[in-house]
């Protein structure tokens, strides 16, 4: 018994034909937005390579372009069934390669399925790669005369005023490396020598940060230094004052960047997804209407169209059961290997006594 089966007039096909061809295209402009959407995403995550450890996370937009580019070649395809399939001589072409367009359609449903899974599940990968680059872009921020580091400092300075924040997790990480090359540092001043010496591993730390911290909308001037010291500033209370600085660390403004640009992608990739199975579906339809009354030999008579011929649990017999025929045609019996093994030693002996001449009497 065929699975949701429907009655197909020649109107009613070419109405299904001319329907899909329609929402064929649609799904192409998808696929290109699909594919367009993959693209920006990559270049975003390429402009801050610098303060990510690794690139698990571009797994999402690799699978967003590939998928987008294999639902444009997917979904013309379907637009050229649909115009063939009114003419009887030019259909039966596609009868062998729609097998392959099924596939291939369900396995983007699925891909599309696993971005979006995949756009939830990466944030902890995200995270982690943004704290272990970003705290490597700040001990390196010093280095403008290192090669493969010089733009460091400018990579960090341009973030912060970006995303408007500082440091790693705040700005009280800038206390904890030394910011400032030695090439700027005047060794011959008591000061520089005594910080130097105070730090176990003769570091110029300072309680201060770089000036691409300073918050310009707050109505003081900018405080860089002596952050700690409530005295070195007039009416200033390092405890209690709001500082004029950013307050929220560049780790978690990145992460609330892509994540929010990668969540965004859901409700589109979501819709993308019912649009491609809507295709699919009625595809199958088209196709089984089509080839009935092909078979019926009355191409402007009535035929049945179905999404499966059986039952789902008679399909799945049916598909169990020439998977399994395939394993067994692929798999190599032993004991006829073997049995192969001696006749083929067998008629090498016999092969070398008859090349053997007799002995000499």
């Amino acid at each position: 018994m065929a699975l949701l089966k429907m009655k197909f007039s020649q109107q009613r096909r070419v109405r299904l034909a001319q329907g899909l061809w329609l929402l064929s295209w649609l799904a192409v402009m998808c696929g290109a937005f699909i594919f367009c959407l993959g693209v920006y995403l990559k270049i975003e995550l390429l402009r801050r390579d610098e303060v990510m450890e690794n690139t698990e996370i571009h797994v999402v937009p690799n699978l967003l372009m590939m998928v987008g580019l294999a639902s444009i070649g997917a979904n013309w395809v379907a637009s050229r069934v649909c115009q063939d399939s009114l003419d009887a001589s030019r259909f039966p072409r596609w009868k062998v390669l729609l097998l392959g367009w099924f596939a291939v359609a369900m396995l983007l449903c699925c891909l599309l399925l696993a971005v979006v899974v995949l756009s939830y599940a990466l944030q902890g990968s995200l995270e982690e790669s943004l704290k272990v680059g970003l705290r490597n872009g700040i001990r390196f921020y010093k280095d403008t005369d290192v090669p493969g580091r010089c733009f460091q400092k400018e990579t960090i300075d341009r973030l912060q005023m970006e995303f408007r924040c500082c440091g790693n997790n705040n700005f009280k990480d800038w206390f904890e490396v030394q910011w400032v090359s030695n090439r700027y540092l005047d060794f011959t001043s008591q000061e520089v020598k005594d910080r130097i010496r105070s730090n176990v591993d003769g570091r110029y730390l300072l309680d201060g940060v770089p000036f691409s911290c300073c918050n310009p909308a707050s109505p003081r001037p900018c405080l860089q230094n002596q952050l700690t010291d409530s005295r070195s500033h007039y009416n200033y209370e390092y405890q209690s004052e709001e500082l004029n600085l950013y307050s929220r660390g560049c780790r978690q403004a990145l992460t609330d960047y892509y994540m929010g640009l990668m969540n965004s992608t859901g409700p589109g990739v979501l819709s993308i997804i019912l649009i491609q199975l809507s295709v699919l579906l009625s595809m199958r339809y088209l196709q089984t209407a089509v080839e009935g009354a092909m078979a019926l030999e009355s191409p402007e008579g009535e035929s049945e169209g179905y999404i499966l011929e059986k039952d789902v649990k008679a399909t799945y017999a049916d598909v169990k059961a020439k998977a399994l025929d395939l394993l067994k045609f692929a798999q190599v019996d032993p004991t006829s290997e073997a049995a192969g093994a001696e006749e083929g030693e067998k008629a090498a002996e016999a092969t070398e006594k008859a090349a053997t001449p007799p002995p000499a009497s």
